[in-house]
């Protein structure tokens, strides 16, 4: 079930808020708690239900190891807790790298010895990578500092929640276990349903409107064996930079849109990126749940920045190699990794040596920088990237091939609405004025913290505006007249093959 699908806006979130408020009245929460759980299965169970026994075997195990784990530490027997944490992780990692990395370790052994490989018939469920990386996290957190036992019920809701359980934000378990413990976020707050639904429509616009329009484009200028020119080559480039934002930002406030409406606040996990002026900058902006993740988790147990420089870099590449992998199994992710990391590492000798680059400049060597090493994210394969990228600079002429062009009007020769005539667009009319427009859009709108006012607090309440009703009205016209208008041409978020 897709956020911006009609089952899902008209019926099964309206449905889940009235009978979770409803219960909720009793003076026993569980119900309620149960009525979320079991929602949230059923939404994850949409796709395929064989998902859901992967997904409860593995919040079990979790769930019990944890639970040993804080037994071992309370009773003074660190070796063994210690070993029991490895020993969730090796699980979880083993669960992972089996769904998601054995064809490609067998595609590649077998590439190096000369044999013939015959892929698995493996199937990657949906968000294992999502919810593997979050109970690690609880894990860790058992041996290290965490003392407070949730019951399973908790535990699982937690897991769960369906607005996060897809493609993030990735929470942690300390910013959420203690919102459904409060006992205001009970009952059905008018503010917070109110902004909620702002955020929620305000994602829905994104996905629609503008990353679905870009993607037409950039799928028409990566998918193909067709030489690319310049001109070609930057504008499937930038279609892809503009639509995988608007695409993963629009489901991150289409997330926390959801779960403010029930009162929980969810971490914000994009702010204003491509406004970066500089890489650090960047990935503190971009996809921060994950940023946060991979130095809580991966960099300070490294060593962080506690050694010699030499070290220090060598832990900055290694964290974002593993970002690059998380993301996907296949060289083109391990080069976006390793491309980022370097940056990083550049970046980092570039401060300790004192030099200062003019703001403009910095946003500007930040933003090709993120464009190009996005073809790689994008591209299907090597090959696919190079003719990409041979494109960008030039080697394949300057002119626009009347090839793309064509694939651009074949791929919008219509948006149909519903009970109505075919619209058509002259696509290489369209094209260039829709990325500008919606480059100053990402360089000078406020986002949608700033527009709501939205804090990254965890308590869930919020003060009522009357700017934020209007807001609201605006907003879910929008979403709505999105959904009427494109809802022949929805297509799932890019984060959902991650």
């Amino acid at each position: 079930m897709l956020f911006n699908s009609p089952e899902f806006i008209f019926l099964f979130l309206p449905v889940v808020l009235m009978v979770y408020f409803s219960l909720s009245r009793m003076a026993n929460k569980r119900p309620a708690k149960y009525w979320l759980v079991v929602a949230s299965l059923f939404f994850y169970g949409w796709w395929e239900v064989s998902y859901l026994v992967l997904i409860l075997f593995s919040i079990v195990v979790n769930f019990y190891v944890g639970d040993f784990i804080l037994t071992f530490r309370e009773s003074g027997r660190q070796k063994q807790a210690k070993s029991l944490m490895i020993a969730g992780i090796i699980f979880n990692a083993s669960l992972l790298s089996y769904y998601k990395y054995a064809n490609f370790v067998l595609e590649n052994f077998a590439l190096v010895t000369s044999q013939d490989f015959h892929s698995l018939d493996i199937v990657l469920p949906l968000a294992i990578s999502f919810f593997t990386f979050l109970q690690i996290a609880y894990l860790v957190d058992c041996y290290k500092d965490h003392d407070k036992r949730y019951d399973f019920l908790d535990y699982t809701l937690f897991v769960t929640f369906f607005p996060h359980l897809i493609a993030g934000p990735l929470i942690h378990h300390k910013q959420m276990m203690p919102q459904f413990l409060q006992r205001e976020n009970w009952r059905f707050i008018s503010s917070n349903f109110s902004k909620g639904l702002f955020i929620f429509s305000l994602g829905l616009f994104k996905k629609m409107v503008i990353a679905d329009s870009f993607a037409v484009w950039a799928t028409a200028g990566f998918d193909g064996d067709h030489v690319m020119t310049f001109f070609d080559a930057w504008g499937a480039s930038l279609s892809y930079t503009f639509q995988l934002y608007y695409d993963f930002s629009g489901y991150s406030d289409m997330a926390i849109g959801a779960s403010l409406m029930f009162n929980i606040v969810l971490p914000v996990n994009f702010n204003s990126p491509y406004k970066a002026v500089n890489i650090q900058d960047f990935w503190r902006r971009w996809h921060i749940t994950l940023s946060q993740w991979l130095r809580d988790y991966i960099y300070i147990p490294l060593g962080g920045n506690r050694g010699t420089q030499i070290g220090t870099s060598v832990n900055l590449f290694l964290t974002f190699l593993v970002g690059g992998v998380w993301h996907g199994a296949g060289w083109t992710f391990v080069i976006w990794g390793a491309l980022h990391g370097g940056a990083l590492v550049v970046h980092r000798f570039w401060q300790r040596a004192g030099f200062k680059m003019n703001m403009l400049l910095g946003w500007f060597c930040t933003f090709m920088f993120v464009n190009f090493a996005w073809v790689y994210f994008r591209a299907q394969n090597l090959e696919d990237a190079h003719r990409v990228i041979k494109g960008m600079i030039g080697l394949n002429g300057f002119e626009v091939s009347p090839r793309f062009v064509a694939m651009f009007g074949s791929a919008w020769e219509w948006v149909r609405i519903p009970a109505g005539p075919a619209v058509h667009f002259s696509t290489d009319l369209i094209f260039l004025p829709c990325l500008l427009a919606v480059g100053v859009l990402t360089l000078l709108a406020p986002n949608v913290t700033q527009m709501t006012n939205f804090s990254q607090g965890y308590s869930g309440r919020f003060s009522y505006m009357k700017t934020v009703r209007f807001a609201t009205l605006a907003g879910v016209s929008g979403g709505v007249g999105a959904v009427l208008l494109f809802v022949s041409s929805s297509s799932e978020f890019l984060y959902f093959n991650f």
